[in-house]
């Protein structure tokens, strides 16, 4: 049952990025699959690379790319593409997201929890049928090798004749450095290729006596081919993503199609080189009448893929036209667009906070602390608390970890921890400090004179400042993906009543930290709070700390708000999660907003240094 909880857990991460590749890895091979038609009447060797295209398309998915190009928009300072625009094209590329978790109360539970069982011992069953599948193919494929290994262990090498002179005379020809050795094997096979690193060439014995020298060429060159292409290097690759998604009826689509193409273009390389079409058809009919065993998926040989369609193909001349120079730009330009269009997903997801740390807070004066007080907290049971004035920053029983998220704008909350701060020694958790901290006069009367956004910037600063001096505290900053909540708008819009300055409230609410009357949140009893001019970030901020999880403000709204929010405080244990699904179901049906699951690229502190605070 552990084991059934634990990958229902895993799937629930997991689900919506398979999701999100496995149709775009889809769609993407439609659109091979639509080029090949227009490069129908063309030579097979750029059909084949579009289909090994789509192979790997299943190994690579977008979001390493997009991955790319969040770390390149990191680097940009220009305003780059607008937080709309790609949040409209973010929800078209990934439509798997996570849902909203819904409330169940303890009245459903009881009805539903036969269903509820069969719902969590789904991701196990998923799990096992996909091992299966995977292990069947996977030994499938051993088994082939192992019988062709052992068939080469009984081979022995061909040093002279005429076999030998024809392959290294057409080594040259091709242009392939490393002589490809022929082994002779008494076991049924065809003449192939055989291994990627060093390929060796199978011939079965006794064939060469039921060949003509022009037959024998014919043959070689075919096979030269294959190694001048990597076939086999590619074969293999398409193995494995037969392998790991033999669920998916396309990727063995695009096996057939992959085999079938190859061959072609080996034929079509053969007859380029001169080859009479007669002949080479003769030889390939002659390989079929003495090899009694079918071709091996493991072997680049001659008679794989429909050989009456190839036969016409060599006789007739078919499909063997160059492309011309529209087809040539608009395959290349395909070929770019799938790579800049992921890439440009990522410039688009990392520019607005590029913009952020490019831009915030760049007109801000530096101010600092003329004299701070630093105590190790005396008694551990004190309870936590932080105040700010005009002048002065007061805080106990406060660890360091808790004060580097409060100086870089982290959220805060009672035993919230998100994983963004890292590298921090052990101490910097366990040991609490009480912190006196105080302006002069002119500092705090020039502070005052700034916007709020901008005080808030000041002081994060002096606070930095503080524990730069003090503890002795070399951080970085780094950006890694991180499992998030997005918020935005929901489908009927929002449900907010826009603040205005002339408002006046009932309780009349003063934040800790010197805001004006009547801002911020306001809670009198569990499972209600009341907002008061506040802005959609601040409620993400507020978001983050009831979920457990860092909140991405992408609403695009810019206004301060008023509302109410309830919900039941009773809806279940809050290490399961039932408490924060009920706070995000009550953001949706209450605030006309919505709160989406998935990863999101957020700035981490990375602590170099820190040391215990010295006397004061």
């Amino acid at each position: 049952m552990m084991i059934a909880k634990y990958l229902s857990v895993m799937w629930t991460s997991v689900a919506p990025a398979v999701g999100n590749h496995l149709w775009q890895s889809t769609l993407f091979a439609v659109v091979a699959g639509l080029l090949t038609l227009m490069l129908r009447k063309n030579q097979a060797r750029a059909r084949y690379w579009i289909w090994m295209a789509a192979s790997l398309k299943f190994l690579i998915p977008f979001s390493l790319l997009v991955g790319i190009g969040g770390q390149l928009g990191w680097l940009r300072t220009s305003d780059g593409i607008e937080t709309g625009s790609y949040l409209a094209m973010d929800q078209i590329s990934q439509p798997f997201t996570q849902p909203v978790i819904p409330v169940r109360s303890h009245a459903v539970n009881a009805v539903v929890s036969p269903l509820a069982n069969v719902v969590q011992m789904l991701p196990a069953v998923l799990a096992v049928l996909w091992l299966c599948g995977f292990l069947v193919v996977a030994i499938t494929w051993v088994i082939r090798w192992r019988r062709m290994s052992a068939a080469m262990r009984n081979a022995v090498p061909l040093r002279v004749g005429r076999e030998v002179e024809t392959l290294r005379r057409l080594e040259g020809a091709g242009g392939i450095r490393k002589r490809i050795e022929i082994f002779l094997s008494r076991a049924s096979v065809e003449p192939g290729i055989f291994g990627i690193a060093r390929p060796v060439l199978v011939w079965p014995n006794g064939i060469s006596e039921r060949l003509d020298d022009a037959h024998v060429e014919a043959i070689l060159a075919h096979e030269v081919g294959h190694v001048r292409r990597r076939d086999n290097l590619f074969a293999a690759i398409h193995m494995l993503v037969e392998a790991i998604f033999w669920f998916h009826p396309l990727v063995w689509f695009l096996g057939s199609r992959l085999v079938e193409e190859r061959e072609v273009a080996c034929d079509e390389e053969v007859l380029e080189l001169g080859g009479e079409r007669q002949v080479y058809a003769e030889s390939i009919l002659k390989i079929c009448e003495f090899c009694v065993g079918s071709p091996l998926a493991c072997v680049s040989g001659v008679t794989g893929a429909d050989l009456k369609k190839r036969i016409v193909r060599i006789m007739t001349g078919g499909s063997m036209r160059k492309m011309n120079f529209g087809k040539k730009i608009l395959l290349g330009g395909a070929a770019m667009a799938a790579i800049a269009v992921p890439v440009a997903f990522g410039l688009a997801h990392a520019a607005p906070r590029g913009r952020q740390s490019q831009n915030a807070g760049a007109n801000v004066p530096e101010y600092k602390y003329e004299v701070a007080s630093i105590k190790p907290t005396k008694s551990s049971g004190n309870s936590h608390s932080s105040h700010t004035t005009e002048d002065e920053f007061n805080t106990s029983n406060t660890s360091l970890t808790r004060l580097i998220r409060q100086a870089y704008g982290l959220s805060l909350g009672r035993d919230f921890d998100d994983g963004r701060v890292v590298g921090a020694p052990g101490w910097a958790n366990s040991d609490s400090y009480d912190i006196d901290a105080k302006m002069d006069s002119s500092a705090a009367d020039a502070l005052k004179k700034l916007k709020q956004s901008e005080q808030i910037i000041a002081r994060q600063r002096m606070l930095r400042a503080l524990l730069a001096d003090r503890f002795k505290l070399v951080v970085h900053t780094e950006t890694k993906e991180f499992p998030v909540y997005v918020l935005g708008i929901a489908k009927n819009g929002p449900k907010l009543h826009e603040a205005k300055p002339d408002d006046t409230y009932a309780n009349g609410y003063k934040l800790a930290n010197g805001s004006p009357a009547g801002v911020g949140f306001d809670s009198d009893k569990e499972g209600e709070v009341t907002a008061q001019g506040v802005t959609a970030a601040r409620l993400a901020d507020w978001l983050s700390r009831q979920v457990g999880r860092t909140v991405i403000d992408k609403t695009g709204l810019s206004g301060k708000y008023d509302f109410k929010l309830e919900w039941n405080p009773d809806s279940g244990d809050d290490s399961s999660g039932d408490k924060a699904a009920a706070v995000l179901v009550a953001v949706q049906q209450q605030l006309g907003l919505k709160l989406e699951s998935g990863k999101w690229p957020v700035e981490i502190i990375v602590v170099d240094h820190a040391e215990r605070p010295t006397g004061n």
